[in-house]
């Protein structure tokens, strides 16, 4: 569809969902501690409320655009602020956590409401929708069906840091490793924010 450049969203999509943050930690360490099947519960909770608040913020983005078409600059520059800020916290990421101190077994409604008490998920939205793919937000089967392929994503992010939790707390607390890793997804966020600011009106 015209305004999308697929390359640049597919990359924040891709480099959101795989770093740091609350839901990928609590993963990792429920992983580690629990066992991948008895985190499965959480991990469902969690795509659940992803997927509701990725509706919501998708649909008011939409409308909010819809009525007033001059915001979509703004939007693009703020989407933009946010993209850098993320870039700078992905380069500082530690990819630490503390085994069995902060994994408590959480279930299936723990991990929906921590959606909506989590404020990266719906600037990551509101980001997503309204930047990069403003022209579907109107279109309640295209909201549908981006939000079922992130949520495909997430699943896929959320089970790595889940199964692999031990390897990571192993490997990417070298710091050789860990710097590599921070700068190559900075570089790719630091990619999406001028792509977004470059694209056509």
């Amino acid at each position: 569809m015209e305004n999308i450049e697929l390359i640049p969203a597919i990359i924040f999509i891709f480099v959101a969902s795989i770093t740091p943050g609350p839901n990928n930690i609590a993963c990792a360490s429920m992983g580690l501690v629990f066992g991948y099947t008895r985190t499965l519960p959480f991990i469902s909770g969690i795509l659940t409320g992803f997927f509701v608040v990725m509706f919501i913020c998708g649909s008011m983005s939409g409308m909010v655009l819809n009525t007033i078409p001059s915001l979509t600059l703004w939007v693009r520059w703020i989407g933009c602020g946010y993209i850098l800020w993320l870039a700078y916290l992905t380069f500082k990421a530690s990819y630490s956590f503390e085994e069995g101190r902060e994994a408590a077994e959480l279930g299936f409604l723990k991990g929906v409401v921590l959606q909506f008490l989590n404020p990266k998920l719906m600037f990551y939205s509101i980001t997503l929708y309204s930047a990069f793919l403003a022209p579907i937000t109107s279109d309640p089967a295209w909201l549908i069906l981006t939000n079922t392929l992130v949520s495909v994503a997430a699943f896929f992010t959320l089970s790595i840091w889940a199964l692999f939790g031990t390897a990571m707390k192993r490997y990417i607390t070298s710091p050789r490793l860990k710097k590599y890793i921070n700068i190559s997804l900075s570089l790719l966020l630091v990619y999406t924010a001028v792509s977004l600011l470059t694209m056509s009106h």
